[in-house]
């Protein structure tokens, strides 16, 4: 039985449990002078973290002159994301994150999380996902057209591409020019290393300097809020009425009501959870790097009722979206055909699903209830390699968190990645198995054990819109495709901004049907 203490009810877990039932607070071991724990967790960040858990349930870790505590339990991690007044977005990969994303939902504290979850909510109702699907159907197919048998392609790049084409033809009806899109994606990657390598070791005068480093960084954040300030700026100016994420988002007006969303459901099925709680409202301050405007927590009043978007919550709405739907969706699809390719049985289990569902035609947004086996792969694949591997939050009072006491202004960490490998959660963790998420086993995971998309009121509002996405394009790939790698090779997961297989080479063959002839190609749908 649990001790009940400061922290509540503990159960057992661990090697660090020393004492059943109560909880171990306790610093990392191997620390140097100066940086701390800071190149241990930059040159290894997925191995160091995972190690931690065997030295307590909540342990601190030091950067540079910093002290971040990761919490290792996942009763621990629901009681941080539940309580997200205490426990704001913050820390100091949330600090360089707003250098790129500024006060988006992603990065926004909590005082103005309202505002903003109000006006974005309507972007993601369920009726505008499905008018979303239809073009997610559309782009995922002509992509794909776009194949050859026998071709080699990096499919973390192939699913970049698909994923970028998808995400701004449902944000702005129309796909970027391809020039521009690369040059998005060049700057977002550029940007994204610069935010991870500030958040690892935060030595702010080394980033002042006129280094090629961090030139390159300044460079590629300024191109990217002007190209993102064009597109609103046209679309503002332009006579036109549009259908589209992009639309919604800038006719959206804060009425002072309370966010409202779906309610949670287990992984195995199909519906998201975008609950929200009252707060406070913001004032505009300066970032550094790149002289935007971002937004820090103030006490100022939240814009009066029926206030549209202004240009700069609207320029953070759309970099959010746009660095959210690319690379999250992205690299899981990437992620999950990587595993695919190394499980051929789960691959045939896949390929009967298709054939059964689809019969040889594109995948539309009325299938998805009947993709239940891609469904459960796709969310196998998130618990294994979850983009969003490592998050902080700040504490906003002192507050208590496994029984030992916080100060206001304490960073405190959780990595998705090290919960999802928790064997009392997941038992025999490193295996891939897709029927976890059977209706009948996915209830028994714990709350706070699967976080692909975070919990509470600041969990991904898109959470439901990447699945839509990430379930279509896999359905339409398998039903024609099967990819292979040309060689054995190990594939090491590359911790940066987001979790990447990096380089994914495979060899594209087209699969046959069960009657022994060829696929036929997979025609892109009208709009």
């Amino acid at each position: 039985m649990g001790i009940r203490g400061e922290a509540g009810v503990r159960a057992p877990r661990g090697p660090a449990a020393a004492v059943p039932g109560t909880w171990v607070v306790s610093t990392a071991p191997g620390g140097v002078p100066l940086l701390g724990h800071a190149l241990r967790l930059w040159r290894r960040p997925l191995e160091f973290l995972a190690s931690m858990p065997a030295h307590g349930d909540l342990v601190a870790i030091r950067l540079g002159p910093q002290r971040v505590w990761l919490a290792c339990d996942p009763d621990l991690v629901q009681q941080i994301l539940m309580d997200p007044r205490t426990y704001d977005k913050g820390g100091p990969l949330y600090d360089t994150m707003r250098m790129v994303l500024g006060n988006g939902l992603v990065t926004c504290p909590q005082n103005v999380h309202r505002r903003q979850r109000r006006l974005a909510q309507p972007c993601f109702r369920p009726s505008r996902i499905a008018d979303y699907a239809e073009v997610m159907s559309t782009e995922i197919g002509a992509a794909v057209e776009e194949w050859r048998p026998g071709r080699e392609l990096d499919v973390t790049d192939a699913m970049m591409d698909l994923s970028a084409r998808v995400t701004t033809g449902v944000l702005m009806s129309t796909s970027l020019d391809p020039g521009l899109a690369a040059e998005v994606r060049a700057c977002l990657a550029t940007a994204m290393r610069g935010v991870l390598l500030r958040a690892v070791v935060p030595l702010g005068p080394l980033y002042k300097l006129p280094t090629p480093g961090n030139r390159r960084f300044d460079r590629a954040l300024a191109r990217l809020h002007h190209i993102i300030d064009q597109i609103i700026a046209e679309r503002r100016a332009g006579p036109a009425r549009h259908d589209d994420l992009l639309a919604t988002l800038l006719e959206a007006t804060d009425d002072g009501g309370t966010a409202t969303g779906n309610d949670p459901a287990p992984y195995g099925a199909s519906a998201p959870d975008h609950a929200s709680a009252p707060d406070d409202a913001s004032a505009p301050d300066t970032c550094p790097a790149a002289g935007r405007p971002t937004t820090a927590p103030t006490t100022r009043e939240a814009p009066h009722a029926k206030e549209p978007l202004t240009d700069q919550e609207a320029h953070d709405q759309l970099m959010t979206f746009l660095v959210a739907g690319i690379e999250t969706t992205a690299l899981a699809l990437a992620w999950t055909f990587h595993l695919l390719a190394a499980h051929p049985e789960e691959e045939r289990r896949l390929h009967d699903e298709v054939d059964t569902v689809l019969a040889g035609r594109p995948p539309a947004p009325a299938d998805l209830p009947r993709l239940a086996h891609a469904r459960r792969v796709v969310t196998e694949a998130l618990r294994m390699y979850p983009p969003g591997w490592a998050l902080t939050r700040v504490t906003t009072t002192e507050t208590t968190l496994a029984g030992h006491r916080l100060a206001p202004g304490s960073t405190v960490l959780y990595s998705a990645y090290v919960l999802h490998q928790d064997p009392v959660a997941f038992p025999d963790p490193q295996r891939f198995d897709p029927d976890r998420w059977l209706p009948e086993r996915a209830g028994s995971v714990p709350s706070g054990a699967m976080l692909p998309f975070a919990a509470g009121n600041r969990k991904c509002i898109g959470d439901h819109f990447a699945m839509t996405e990430a379930v279509l394009a896999l359905a339409a790939i398998a039903a024609r495709w099967r990819l292979r790698p040309p060689a054995a090779r190990t594939v090491r997961p590359v911790p940066a901004a987001v979790l990447s297989p990096g380089p994914l080479p495979m060899v594209c063959e087209l699969r046959g049907r069960p009657d022994g002839g060829a696929a036929q190609a997979v025609p892109s749908q009208a709009p």
